[in-house]
């Protein structure tokens, strides 16, 4: 557990150094200490800054801990740091991959079960109602959206209502990727536009698997490459639902969505 914070400590200070990054002199807790504090709670107390908060000041990791209220204001103050800081591994992971070969695919973040929608107070419209093929159930609440190497390394993901759909969410994705890639998806990824859109602009190969009505039928050999490097990407997102607790303490939407994205964070650090 010490290697840990003192990894993240390290990670999260040498980001900010590299950034130039501007602090008040008269802060008690530097950002790279609020940091640290927040990706501990989902590492190791899923997700309870309190019990972070507690174990960090009493190990006296960093003494001068700030009060509750104070520190989640500063939080939410430096939430695009997170994102840097994510974006940055995600990059350092697409260098490592010599075979630019990638994954996509959705997970569901329910807030609430079907049945307690009339009751949910972090969302409140019908765009956050959506549907699990796969369960042959509904959910409320948001999807990840995610995209990992073939050794399961994530390098992009985002946030979206639950109500979207992966073909839909297959326009927002960036594909920063190198020149000659070659990204994987299931069936619901299937749109010919975006596919020839992304060979002629960025010579990105957007290989989803075909539905058997499909116009562009793809031969065996490839179709069994698709089910193998299926496997990777349900690997990650078995991953991400290990960090996740069974409910997501938070009384905003914006708390909901910064936890979601820490508890993602957290496993671009520690793959």
């Amino acid at each position: 557990m010490e290697e840990k914070i003192i990894a993240i400590y390290c990670l999260c200070d040498d980001l900010l150094k590299a950034m130039n990054h501007y602090e008040d002199r008269q802060q008690k807790m530097t950002d790279a200490e609020v940091m640290t504090t927040a990706l501990v709670a989902m590492l190791l107390f899923a997700g309870n800054f309190e019990r972070s908060r507690a174990m960090l000041k009493v190990s006296h990791y960093i003494p001068k801990m700030l009060s509750t209220s104070r520190y989640n204001r500063r939080l939410h103050c430096i939430k695009e740091l997170f994102l840097t800081l994510f974006n940055l591994l995600g990059q350092t992971w697409k260098q490592l991959n010599s075979e630019s070969i990638y994954i996509i695919d959705s997970f569901p973040i329910a807030v609430c079960d079907n049945y307690r929608i009339s009751r949910a107070k972090i969302y409140r419209s019908e765009q956050y109602r959506g549907y699990i093929p796969s369960k042959r159930r509904y959910f409320y609440g948001l999807r990840i959206h995610l995209m990992v190497t073939k050794d399961c390394k994530p390098v992009e993901f985002f946030l979206a209502p639950g109500c979207l759909a992966d073909v839909d969410g297959l326009k927002i994705f960036n594909f920063d990727l190198p020149e000659g890639s070659i990204v994987y998806g299931d069936k619901a990824y299937n749109d010919y536009g975006v596919e020839d859109s992304l060979m002629e602009s960025s010579q990105i190969q957007l290989l989803p698997m075909r539905k058997k009505n499909s116009k562009r039928a793809l031969p065996d050999y490839v179709a069994f490459i698709q089910h193998h490097y299926r496997k990777m990407i349900e690997t990650a997102g078995s991953m991400i639902e290990k960090m996740l607790p069974k409910s997501i303490h938070a009384v905003t939407a914006k708390g909901f969505e910064l936890k979601v994205v820490l508890f993602i964070g957290t496993v671009f650090i520690t793959v």
